[in-house]
């Protein structure tokens, strides 16, 4: 029994020292503490600075309005040049089409005057054609009486009761009737052609010429009437894209380009600010990392992409991680756009960056500045751990 007892005692005494010594020498950092990347929102454009009161680490979606700015002496003379020239072009347009509403409708006017005129210029010929032909018949027979029912041929072959302008003796009346009968028979033919014939008159009636005119002008205002049009789409064209321009200098809502935490503020709401100025800082929820400080043995021991565990202080439970940069001593340079700065004693040992995919798909959002320990190898009592947790 007593020899028992003390081999019982022993065990436990190797027992002991092995999980004190297993614990101790297993690698683990010193510190470690949840960071994640620092993004800078700067204004994009010149003017004064409005930004809504935001208290210092609430939760900002991409997205949602951070500040705006705006320039209220944005150089806008060309945009109001060209709404000008616009103005002068969509008048000319309205003019012009007037115009041409109306010449086309003195132009229909005209147009029917000379169908009038031409339908009864061909009565007209007709007419005096027919009682011509009709005349020279009666000569031909000899038949052609006066108003007294008298004879208008004698029995001398002469024409009594003539008139000055007619012919004296028979065959010259005869003559005279058949050069009426052609000249109208001419008339007719060129007048049913279009055009008229006749002494003192055109080829064409006076209302068919200034319809011809009025064609020829509503031809020209047409013309004139694309290119103004034209030149109203490419004005058009011109004072969107001048519109853009002045949009994009006069400011607007700056927007947040990412999901994160109101970090720091670095303007004051109401002052003027220039192109580019730094605005405020964001924490980026979305690159939450784990950095922490080893000692140069474990650091030697470690290789990029190995397996980590971190643990929060105060918390049993472990969250896988991988090892995504050694930085090395002194690596203050590598923290610049970080949240959490590292401490003196931080950067007289070796930095260890993790990658720890469930901190950032946590429920309680960004972790920012939590500490906690990381472990890069087994240890003895991670059943027990495992158990508890």
């Amino acid at each position: 029994m007593k020899f028992s007892r003390l081999l019982i005692g022993f065990l436990a005494i190797i027992l002991a020292l092995w999980i004190i010594v297993g614990e101790q020498m297993s690698g683990a950092s010193a510190d470690a503490v949840v960071n994640a990347r620092i993004v800078t929102v700067r204004a994009d454009v010149a003017g004064d600075l409005s930004m809504p009161n935001r208290p210092l680490g609430a939760k900002v979606a991409k997205g949602d309005i951070l500040a705006s700015i705006i320039d209220p002496l944005v150089d806008s003379v060309r945009l109001d040049d060209l709404y000008m020239e616009s103005s002068y072009s969509t008048a000319e347009i309205a003019q012009m089409t007037a115009q041409i509403d109306k010449a086309k409708v003195q132009k229909a006017s005209l147009e029917k005057r000379s169908e009038t005129f031409r339908r009864e210029r061909l009565d007209e010929l007709r007419e005096r054609l027919d009682h011509a032909r009709n005349r020279l018949e009666l000569l031909e027979r000899g038949d052609a009486l006066d108003e007294d029912g008298q004879r208008l041929i004698d029995a001398a072959g002469e024409v009594s009761g003539r008139l000055p302008a007619e012919p004296l003796t028979h065959a010259l009346a005869i003559d005279h009737a058949r050069e009426r009968v052609a000249l109208l028979d001419i008339a007719l033919r060129s007048a049913e052609a279009g055009v008229f014939l006749g002494d003192g008159y055109n080829d064409a009636p006076v209302s068919e010429q200034r319809a011809i005119e009025l064609g020829s002008e509503i031809d020209t205002l047409t013309t004139r009437l694309d290119e103004a049009k034209a030149r109203l789409t490419a004005l058009t064209d011109r004072i969107a894209r001048e519109q853009v321009r002045v949009s994009g200098l006069s400011g607007g809502e700056i927007l947040a380009p990412i999901s994160g935490q109101f970090w720091e503020v670095l303007e004051a709401d109401g002052v003027n600010v220039q192109r580019g100025d730094p605005l405020l800082r964001m924490v980026d929820c979305g690159s939450v990392m784990v950095t922490l400080s080893v000692s140069e043995r474990v650091y030697n021991s470690l290789r990029l992409g190995g397996p980590a565990k971190f643990r929060l202080d105060g918390q049993s439970k472990l969250y896988d991680g991988t090892i995504s940069r050694l930085a090395g001593s002194g690596a203050a340079t590598v923290y610049r756009n970080l949240a959490i700065a590292p401490s003196q004693r931080h950067l007289e040992r070796y930095d260890v960056t993790l990658l720890v995919p469930e901190l950032g798909a946590s429920e309680g959002g960004c972790m920012i500045g939590q500490t906690g320990r990381v472990f890069f190898d087994r240890r003895p009592l991670d059943w027990l751990r495992s158990i508890f947790s």
